[in-house]
């Protein structure tokens, strides 16, 4: 083995000289909402341990450190190939041109295109040089639409993890603090760079960083933990069993399930204190059970009445085995609409990962089947509204911005009554909305285009249900595929047919990304009706779904399901013959009252309704 060199290097540091590259039987960029979440967390959560509201950029010096982990590069002259570490390095780029696009227009920004690219004699090479992503990066950069049909896994992946950025990264970073988390990101996030000088230098030590042993896992050592007190040996090996049981179930769902299991069942039912979001704040219940709850268990043993060897074996015989089994019926529930926990799949469509916290934590060992049924439904629906209410004000739903006030619902309902629960969370969201409510459309965006189809596909669903049609919402939510459905603009990309209505292209896109000049539509009929005037696009809308059909006027004939449903909730649609700037406006209060429907407080205190 020849000579092998490590360096610390701030991220500034280490995108600072030449690019890197990938080899081409390196595996695509494969990174979910999930991993791009706990980074983003991560940083966030670590810079706000040090930041004050007021603070000058030169005190980001005098902040901490975050270590970030290592990446392994074979470097051979002036090029460098990472053989370990892409999947952080690729998301640390997004996340860059993310931060640059965020502060653009600003009186202070912060020099980072360095970081994300070189002038390479008048073009653009981006300091993560692999050639089938650079179109998209370079779309990314300017912020202008990017096709995906027909593209790699890693440049659809690219795009997706981008997308999420804007509603991971919290609001509160968005503001006066941004330009300091710019810096601190630059400066005080560290990596170990280590560099090989030869290829096979380099994979052997990717090699042994990886495949050398397997460290026992957060859950393996909590299960030694509670095994190790049950003294009786019988019982033991009944509790052995009970967990292999339940953890091989977990695995079918992915090999991080078990640990998430673990911090939302210890976080909803004993979490009691959460860190402040403020300099110096140490961490508390709450964010210590979600880095090392094997580690809080033990030292809490006596406060989850874990005395003596019996309080061990109940601990898992009952309290283990009833959250877990409400576990795997709410991921079952999260992938399939489950009467009863419809729900809950609309949570796990939007991404959030704090849904099982709450739900589980309106439970007891005491409920029986139905009354548990009933109270995560009733859980899930006020976080699909919650949710939702959120989104169509702009409001973050990432975990940083989220956790907290996530926790304050959790302590309000553990251990609650039906009754209560439902009391509980029907007045939080009555309380939201004296604040903020659904009578402001929003818009599509780069940043909002996943929200807005999940949107679109609710509303269309919503009335087919109403009208006595099954609704179809697992199909509308499909987003990529052959059976994928997009979003359909009414008016189709053309300045010029609105010239004489407004005086710069920028008001015609922003009217034009109002959500009620949106609707869904199969993938290839989308394609096929682009250009077309409005005119000619609704014949093809009544062959369509409910929200399309309901522009034509012989949708109207013959329909007393849907007439019903018009009657029933007051909803003013009506077939439009042309549709202008009115009906756009029109159209986009009438999206809103469908909002305060669907995601009304009231849905919480009637049984059944979800």
């Amino acid at each position: 083995m020849r000579e092998i060199k490590g360096y610390d290097r701030s991220i500034q540091e280490l995108l600072s000289g030449g690019s890197y590259g990938i080899d081409f039987y390196q595996r695509e960029y494969k990174w979910g909402r999930k991993q791009l979440q706990e980074l983003v967390d991560d940083l966030t959560g670590r810079f706000l341990d040090s930041y004050q509201p007021g603070d000058a950029s030169k005190e980001v010096a005098l902040y901490g450190h975050y270590f970030l982990g290592s990446i392994v590069v074979s470097q051979n002259d002036d090029v460098r190939h990472i053989v370990d570490g892409q999947q952080r390095m690729t998301s640390l780029s997004i996340l860059l041109i993310f931060l640059n696009n965020l502060q653009k227009g600003r009186d202070q920004q912060v020099s980072i295109q360095t970081m994300i690219y070189a002038d390479d004699f008048g073009e653009k090479k981006f300091k993560m040089d692999v050639p089938e992503r650079n179109d998209c990066m370079e779309a990314l950069f300017n912020e202008t639409p990017f096709n995906t049909d027909g593209v790699s896994e890693s440049v659809r992946n690219l795009v997706a993890r981008y997308q999420d950025l804007g509603e991971l990264f919290p609001d509160d970073l968005q503001g006066d603090a941004l330009p300091l988390f710019i810096y601190w990101l630059m400066r005080k996030v560290k990596l170990i760079e280590i560099i090989a000088y030869a290829d096979e230098d380099a994979y052997t030590i990717f090699e042994t960083m990886n495949d050398r042993g397997l460290s026992l896992t957060p859950t393996d050592m909590l299960k030694g933990y509670l095994l190790a007190n049950i003294d009786n040996a019988e019982k033991r090996l009944e509790a052995d069993r009970r967990i292999k049981k339940y953890l091989g179930k977990f695995a079918e769902h992915g090999k991080e399930t078990d640990s998430d299991f673990f911090k939302a069942w210890l976080r909803s039912q004993y979490a009691q204190k959460i860190r402040e979001r403020k300099k110096d704040a140490k961490p508390e219940d709450f964010d210590l059970i979600g880095t090392e709850f094997h580690r809080w268990v033990r030292n809490h043993a006596s406060a989850l009445g874990l005395r003596e060897g019996n309080d061990f074996h109940q601990f898992v015989m009952r309290d283990f085995q009833f959250y877990a089994g409400l576990y795997l019926r709410l991921l079952n529930a999260a992938k399939t609409r489950t009467k009863g926990l419809e729900s809950v799949r609309y949570n796990a469509d939007a991404g959030f990962t704090l849904q099982h916290h709450i739900t589980l934590a309106s439970v007891t060992p005491e409920d029986d089947n139905d009354t548990a049924t009933a109270k995560m439904g009733v859980v899930a629906d006020f976080l699909d509204s919650w949710l939702n209410l959120r989104f169509w004000n702009y409001k973050s739903n990432s975990y940083s911005t989220m956790s907290y006030a996530v926790f304050l619902v959790i302590r309000s309902i553990r251990g609650k009554s039906l009754v209560e629960v439902r009391t509980i969370l029907h007045d939080q969201l009555k309380k939201d909305m004296e604040e903020v409510d659904f009578s402001r459309p929003v818009h599509l965006n780069q940043f909002t285009s996943k929200a807005i189809h999940r949107q679109l596909a609710r509303f269309t669903d919503w009335l087919e249900q109403q009208s006595g049609v099954p609704g179809k919402y697992e199909d509308y939510i499909v987003r990529s595929g052959k059976n994928a459905y997009e979003v359909e603009h009414i008016w189709a990309n053309h300045y010029d047919r609105f010239a004489d209505v407004f005086d710069q292209q920028r008001d015609f896109d922003h009217t034009r990304n109002q959500i009620g000049g949106l609707l869904l539509l199969p993938k290839k009929i989308n394609a096929s009706l682009s250009d077309l005037a409005y005119v000619e696009k609704q014949p093809h809308y009544l062959k369509a779904n409910a929200l399309a059909q309901s522009l034509h006027k012989a949708f109207y004939e013959k329909n007393p399901g849907f007439h019903q449903a018009l009657q029933k909730h007051g909803l003013q649609f009506k077939p439009l013959e042309k549709f202008g700037p009115t009906e756009m406006e029109n159209r986009s209060k009438l999206y809103s009252e469908l909002a305060a429907l669907i995601w009304s407080p009231d849905r919480l205190l009637i049984e059944g309704v979800t």
